[in-house]
């Protein structure tokens, strides 16, 4: 028997009265496929962590996974973690200490989010990892000098809290490999490369210790060939990892089984209900099935247009099931207008999300008058924002990003070496224009000659004398992260002075949608009068972010996205302790 609407309609209706939700599936003739202490939506770094964490407190687990592989948008990522005070820091002499991180997060964050949120983060990020550690095959590296986003404020730490996972081999999942969501940007063959590693490859041209990190890559792989391992890193290695866990504690990941309804029993969540049935949870359900970065109708609802699904780099699947179905029982949401924005370049095929290319010396930003609007170096999220903010006013909405043939023949470009000709199809598309002159590119790209020719002239005396007072490119430690350190005096500033000139199409792309069901410090779904919707937790992008409306460090996705679901199963498993509160 098939779970009909018929059915999905007549559940929520009797659930609706009595438990005073909105819709939910509560039919007692759904088909039981199984029955669990704890049903986990979403097979991500959220939810997998959740399902390790349920398993471990001895609760039977399963978790539902939409997609025909598992990871989602974590497997895709380079898979930095935001935690601060965290064992691998502390290993490595990072000078944090409780008192800095709580003074860094809440002025990073501001009043968006309660202050018991961020205490909870803060309290069980550490031991979260730790956990992760014990109970998987996962190791972790610091990335040293990736600095914090706002390193001046109080607490911040110029040389980061930022850690990503360390090599794994793949061989470790037998089968359950080919069953792994692939990168976002896959890592050039015969190399083992971090993300860490992406700001010296960069330089590879023109830096000593690029070149040693590149020869350091294909030492890697060769080692690794040689030991016949599968290597992976960044957000394949964090997926493949938390999945080995999951195999050696005997959860199923039942991919292909999407979630569409939550189960409520008695008033409270009891399960999900999927295509083929429904899956019964006796303690409750937790939600980390992502955001909804690729649901159009959602984005044209909640967020400021120009706004669509072709310029994200979350994964396909996240539609937003997961909210959705918790907005159906009447839960609260916040930050639905926000995301972990960055600028992107819209590629054919794939949107190409902009890290070191708009923060290297040689290059600006520009808006449809020709004009610097924002320092291009600043963290990717407030770019965007930038963007929104003026575009109403004065268009920024497609940015372009010029630089000039210098800057071609020393840097890397994406995965384009440094002198090498750029895809036909990226000028074909539009996101990339070439000229012999700064007029004739103004033409290209349909800006003002004359204002263009100001602008890259203003920006060259800047460049040459080191200094940036119109938006203060250079004044943040974060500033200098994707830079080249021979530049002088300012690793970020250079002038623009060989021809051709290239101008690339800046979007408002994104790693992920950040609004979703709001949460408390226990990680429990809440309705807008503050009460718990029982049995109901989230994390990650199906929740409203702990960061708000803003961004700690390279890792603030994912960093909470696993201890709030670590967070949630100790809940449900009765042994949570720490600040809640």
């Amino acid at each position: 028997m098939s779970v009909t609407r018929r059915h999905l309609l007549a559940a929520g209706a009797g659930a609706a009265v009595a438990a005073g939700v909105q819709q939910g599936a509560s039919a007692a003739d759904l088909p039981t496929i199984g029955t669990y202490d704890v049903v986990v939506i979403g097979s991500g770094a959220a939810g997998m962590t959740a399902a390790l964490a349920a398993a471990k407190q001895g609760l039977s687990t399963v978790v539902l996974e939409k997609a025909p592989t598992f990871g989602g948008s974590a497997a895709r990522s380079g898979a930095g973690i935001w935690i601060p005070n965290n064992p691998v820091i502390l290993a490595a002499g990072v000078p944090d200490t409780p008192a800095k991180a709580a003074a860094y997060l809440a002025a990073v964050v501001g009043p968006d989010v309660p202050l018991s949120r961020q205490r909870a983060f803060l309290a069980h990020g550490p031991a979260m990892l730790s956990f992760v550690m014990a109970n998987s095959p996962l190791r972790f590296r610091w990335m040293e000098g990736y600095s914090d986003y706002y390193p001046e404020l109080p607490g911040g730490l110029p040389g980061g809290r930022s850690i990503e996972p360390d090599q794994l081999d793949g061989k470790l999942l037998g089968a359950e490999l080919a069953r792994l969501n692939p990168p976002y940007l896959e890592v050039p063959a015969g190399l083992v490369v971090f993300s860490a590693d992406y700001k010296w490859l960069a330089l590879s041209a023109v830096s000593v210790k690029g070149a040693a990190v590149a020869a350091e890559c294909l030492a890697r792989g060769t080692k690794a060939a040689l030991l016949g391992q599968t290597p992976l890193t960044m957000g394949q290695s964090l997926a493949a990892g938390l999945r080995k866990g999951l195999q050696d504690a005997g959860v199923a990941v039942r991919l292909n089984t999407p979630l569409t309804e939550l189960y409520v029993d008695k008033g409270a969540v009891a399960g999900a209900v999927t295509p083929a049935g429904l899956y019964r949870a006796r303690r409750g359900v937790i939600v980390g099935s992502g955001g909804f970065e690729h649901n159009a109708a959602m984005r044209a609802q909640y967020q400021r247009r120009p706004i669509g699904t072709e310029w994200t780099v979350g994964a396909k699947e996240n539609t937003g099931d997961g909210i959705r179905a918790g907005q159906r029982l009447g839960a609260d949401v916040a930050l639905m207008d926000d995301a972990w924005w960055g600028p992107a370049i819209p590629l054919p095929g794939d949107p190409y999300f902009c890290l070191a290319e708009r923060t290297l010396p040689g290059g600006l930003i520009v808006n449809a008058a020709g004009r610097r609007f924002v320092n291009e170096a600043a963290p990717y999220s407030d770019v965007v924002h930038t963007m929104y903010d003026r575009n109403p006013t004065d268009p920024d909405i497609p940015s372009w990003l010029i630089v000039d043939q210098n800057y071609r023949n020393r840097y890397l470009f994406k995965d384009i070496a440094p002198t090498f000709v750029l895809p036909d199809d990226w000028y074909g598309s539009g996101a990339a224009h070439k000229a012999w002159t700064v007029d004739a590119l103004a033409a290209s790209i349909g800006v003002p000659a004359a204002a263009l020719r100001a602008t890259v002239d203003r920006f060259n005396s800047l460049a040459l004398k080191g200094d940036d007072p119109d938006f203060g490119r250079g004044d943040s430690a974060y500033d200098h992260y994707y830079t080249d350190p021979s530049v002088l005096p300012n690793s970020c500033l250079a002038p623009l002075w060989l021809p051709p000139y290239y101008a690339f199409r800046l979007v408002p792309g994104d790693l992920g949608t950040k609004g979703g069901l709001v949460t408390d410090a226990r990680a429990r779904v809440l309705r807008p009068d503050g009460s718990v919707v029982p049995g109901l937790y989230a994390a990650g992008n199906a929740s409203a972010a702990v960061m708000g409306h803003s961004y700690a460090g390279a890792g603030s996705t994912i960093g909470p996205a696993m201890t709030f679901g670590y967070i949630a199963a100790r809940d449900l498993a009765g042994v949570l302790q720490g600040p809640l509160s």
